[in-house]
């Protein structure tokens, strides 16, 4: 997931503007438009001071950490663009032909980045045993 996005759903999260945002990072709107818009990124301070405000780890910025879940230390780079693909695709998320809310939305998520890890820690397993 690209930064631009997680920085768009944290700041959405808290119901706060750009201009409310870059005030409280103390840059202009359009500097952190930039970051948005996957235009520019912040350098390692500002994402600090980001994550802060929005009470989440540095990982979860950076994208080492999906949805408050810490992607395995045995994972490799195959398995971490397996993940990435998963969550990317788009489409709305639905049940019964109705789009689910932001709530439900994250529940699923959640539990598919479980159920991805537990099944690739299991394939691994597998491989190591024949």
């Amino acid at each position: 997931m690209k930064i631009g996005k997680v920085l768009t759903d944290l700041r959405n999260k808290k119901h706060l503007t750009q201009d409310q945002m870059a005030d409280l990072l103390g840059v202009k709107r359009p500097r952190y438009n930039a970051w948005e818009n996957d235009i520019s990124k912040p350098d390692i301070e500002m994402i600090k001071k980001i994550a802060e405000i929005h009470k989440v780890s540095v990982d979860s910025l950076l994208g080492n950490d999906v949805f408050g879940e810490t992607i395995p230390t045995w994972a490799t780079t195959k398995d971490k663009v397996d993940f990435r693909k998963m969550l990317e695709e788009d489409g709305d998320l639905m049940f019964d032909g109705i789009p689910l809310n932001e709530d439900d939305k994250q529940r699923i998520m959640d539990v598919l980045t479980g159920l991805f890890w537990e099944a690739k820690k299991m394939n691994k397993r597998k491989g190591t045993q024949e």
